[in-house]
């Protein structure tokens, strides 16, 4: 009569979860992808246990034009001008024009009749009104054409007169290139500073009162007012699924109707 003296093999020390795992799907017969575990959510192919390439919604003529069209009014100051005319006609009568480098964006909005009050200085309204064209303008160049922005806030202090080309400055108050890496929608506040930009005519006059203040500082562009505006950012995308979204009842009904 034979005992059966079989020891148990101990469990290394060094396996991991991870190998648990992966050996366990060999033993199955399954394939590990490669890379990140796929969520729950995310489909298996049942002949080679790797999760499925889910493919976007192929976008319409429509919606590929409105990109095209989107990316090309901030490509430069003729594009936005051309675009301006037929869908801005405010910014196209103003004359507001933006500018970039590595790590400023600004607006000028020229000194001219358009924007002029009845005793020759920029009207308030063209100063506040253009304010939400430049912050709008700045936030949509950073996010491209699959985006839509919508001015929420607007607040606007008049420190004072302005006599001459008028210059926003932006300064984003949160970190907008990660928001728009998230893929969702967001708001986002920008800072504006406006500043009287010198021109032959005005740089005279400040340096006039400065010799009549007794000071021998260079004249210095006078900041005329400063703005905060709050934009919400939305992708194009979350709109065309919460139009679908609304469409379905109306589907199921006509179909329960039939």
């Amino acid at each position: 009569m034979s005992t059966d003296t079989t020891t148990p093999i101990p469990e290394s020390s060094d396996q991991t979860p991870e190998s648990t795992s992966a050996s366990a799907s060999e033993h199955r017969g399954e394939v590990p992808s490669a890379g990140a575990v796929p969520s729950a959510d995310t489909p298996i192919d049942p002949k080679t246990g790797k999760p499925l390439k889910i493919k976007k919604p192929k976008r319409t003529l429509f919606e590929r034009a409105e990109a095209f069209i989107s990316n090309l009014s901030t490509r430069n100051n003729f594009w936005n001008r051309v675009c301006s005319m037929i869908w801005l006609p405010y910014a196209f009568r103003s004359g507001i024009t933006m500018q970039s480098d590595a790590s400023t964006y600004r607006a000028t909005l020229p000194f001219r009749r358009f924007n002029k009050n009845w005793y020759n200085a920029m009207a308030g309204a063209a100063l506040l009104g253009n304010s939400e064209i430049a912050g709008g303008n700045y936030v949509f160049a950073v996010c491209g054409g699959d985006y839509t922005v919508v001015c929420k806030h607007l607040e606007y202090k008049f420190l004072r007169p302005c006599h001459g080309p008028a210059e926003y400055r932006m300064t984003p108050l949160d970190d907008i290139h990660a928001l728009v890496a998230t893929g969702e929608e967001f708001n986002i506040a920008v800072r504006m500073d406006i500043v009287q930009v010198l021109v032959p005519m005005s740089e005279k006059k400040l340096k006039d009162e400065v010799e009549q203040d007794g000071d021998d500082k260079p004249a210095k562009p006078k900041r005329v007012g400063r703005c905060t505006a709050t934009f919400h950012v939305t992708p194009k995308a979350h709109h065309k699924a919460k139009k679908l979204r609304g469409q379905d009842p109306k589907k199921s009904s006509n179909k329960d109707s039939n």
